[in-house]
């Protein structure tokens, strides 16, 4: 890879842009050291992935597939172990399969795995019983420990996160192209899991499927489609000195792709139109995401669109938004309406965790299962009055049995929370909650 060929492609010009929510380096001379180091490692991902993510997506903007993007909200080193990372494969197969059987629909997996490491802050700052240190950006930055030395953000911390990524990349390749992913194992991705109704539902769907399979190999069919899955990884382009560090010239085409994932998108927080954030967005030729809150405009929404999408390429650009269930029905016609009369090419999806955050009577930041459910159903009813696709959803989730949003059929309570309240961040949706949401899915995929 040569600099003077990332200079030529232009892919340095957001320096001359404001970059909001970046850390305050300490040391500019280690954080040189390790930037210089990043540029020279292995790409995570090839040009050539994310150009097969580009043509499905492309596909689901046309309402020919669906997008399920699931993940956690942030993820911590000390949990990139093969169990966990295991789990959350698991959970997005088994909803993928729920989607793709109930309602005949190709499913595009995409991991908010080997990558979400660093969060936006509303604050620079956390105050804890009079004591004011820095506010925890995620492990590729800082610690979550609540101590002076834990909160310095350290570069070294940008390596750790290139390596965790690269090996929870070989993990997911060798779970999704190693026989773990065959669909004939629809029984077995349920085995480990406690007894409840989601699960009995799912292992009704995984006995029908498996009758059909059965049917299909007693007919000759071909199983080869069957054995492997392709998921790809994502997260959130917020570090920007990680990002360009790890951006590459393709070798068969000349064009910078940030090789740190296949998909990565700008944050609500940092989508200004002349923002540094959006101008290093739009140099790499990866398919990108922009999320969309309840301030966004039909104007904003299209200004991003030409910015970042000049070319109108199907595929390209993905707007992710996160209304919040009480203005979905409200603010997002608007903005899709807008979109839809301007010809601007956009594939849509639901982010329906983060507008509708709160914090419990216990004092714990939790989101309730019902609210998720509404803000998905608002989602598809808004397009489908507006003759627009509804193209995927984008959820925070683990494949653990963790308590961190209310409700769902285990009726997780406020006392109920303090169970297994395990995020660093924001609360994610469990195993169990995470196929109950899969259903709902299926059945508005069914109607649109």
């Amino acid at each position: 890879m040569s600099e003077a060929a990332l200079e030529a492609a232009g892919v340095d010009s957001y320096r001359e842009r404001v970059a909001k929510q970046q850390p305050a380096w300490p040391d500019p001379q280690a954080l040189a050291t390790v930037v210089e180091r990043l540029n020279n490692v292995p790409p995570l991902v090839f040009a050539g992935e994310a150009d097969v993510l580009r043509e499905h997506l492309a596909a689901a903007g046309r309402g020919e597939a669906f997008v399920l993007q699931g993940g956690d909200c942030a993820e911590i080193f000390a949990e990139a172990t093969a169990d966990r990372i295991r789990n959350k494969i698991k959970t997005i197969l088994q909803m993928s399969v729920i989607l793709t059987y109930g309602a005949s629909t190709p499913v595009i997996k995409i991991g908010r795995m080997a990558g979400q490491y660093a969060k936006p802050r509303s604050s620079d700052t956390e105050t804890r019983d009079g004591v004011t240190l820095p506010a925890y950006r995620g492990d590729i930055v800082n610690s979550s420990a609540f101590t002076e030395e834990s909160r310095i953000p350290n570069p070294e911390r940008m390596l750790d996160a290139y390596h965790v990524s690269a090996s929870t990349l070989n993990l997911i390749r060798a779970f999704t192209h190693g026989g773990f992913a065959d669909l004939r194992r629809v029984h077995a991705w349920n085995k480990g899991f406690a007894a409840n109704p989601a699960y009995a539902k799912y292992e009704q769907t995984a006995a029908e499927i498996d009758r059909a399979v059965r049917f299909m190999g007693a007919a000759g069919g071909d199983f080869d489609a069957l054995k492997t899955v392709d998921l790809f990884a994502s997260h959130e382009a917020l570090l920007l000195d990680y990002e360009r560090a790890l951006t590459r010239i393709d070798s068969r085409t000349g064009r910078a792709y940030d090789c740190s994932a296949h998909f990565v998108w700008i944050g609500e927080r940092t989508r200004e139109i002349d923002g540094a954030h959006v101008e290093f967005m739009s140099k790499i030729h990866n398919p990108i995401g922009v999320k969309l809150g309840p301030t966004a405009t039909g104007a904003d929404a299209i200004a991003l669109a030409h910015k970042l999408n000049p070319d109108n390429e199907p595929g390209r650009l993905t707007f992710v938004v996160r209304m919040g269930a009480d203005k979905v029905r409200d603010n997002l016609p608007p903005l899709v309406e807008a979109v839809r009369d301007a010809g601007v090419v956009v594939t849509w999806l639901s982010d329906p965790m983060h507008g509708n955050t709160f914090t419990s009577e216990s004092g714990y930041k939790t989101r309730r299962f019902d609210t998720i459910l509404d803000e998905v159903t608002g989602f598809f009813e808004v397009h489908r009055a507006a003759g627009t696709i509804p193209g995927g959803l984008l959820v925070e989730l683990t494949g653990d049995d963790v308590t961190e949003v209310m409700g769902g059929t285990e009726q997780i309570d406020d006392e109920g929370l303090a169970r297994r309240y395990e995020t660093k961040v924001d609360p994610r949706l469990n195993h169990q909650q995470s196929l109950e949401l899969a259903f709902l899915l299926s059945e508005l995929l069914s109607q649109q």
